[in-house]
């Protein structure tokens, strides 16, 4: 059976930060800021589906266990739980500047 998500490490995507600071809201290169902007979307839908793909496995997993589950499916519920107990559930998060100004979206 293949695994189902990619457990490698990917590096981060490349992130456009805002302008001077007293450019609010004004992108240095608007088309870098939309590209990031959509690949952030894209690695949070990633980000969704594994855990939805890692939850599947440990439905299929009590169901087909039964009573036993407890001892059976510990590696799925464990692989499970090492996703979603990371910070946005593992997405990938470009190198920010200031990481205390970017804690989360």
């Amino acid at each position: 059976e293949k695994p189902k998500f990619h457990e490698g490490t990917l590096k981060p995507y490349p992130h456009e930060e805002h302008g001077r600071p007293g450019d609010i809201g004004r992108a240095k290169d608007p088309v870098k800021f939309l590209l990031a902007s959509e690949q952030r979307a894209r690695e949070r839908q990633v980000a969704y589906e594994t855990v939805r793909l890692l939850r599947e496995d440990v439905i299929e997993c009590y169901r087909r266990e039964g009573v036993n589950h407890y001892e059976n499916c510990q590696v799925e519920t464990q692989k499970f739980y090492d996703v979603i107990k990371q910070k946005d559930m593992g997405q990938l998060h470009p190198n920010w500047k200031n990481t205390d100004k970017f804690d989360g979206w």
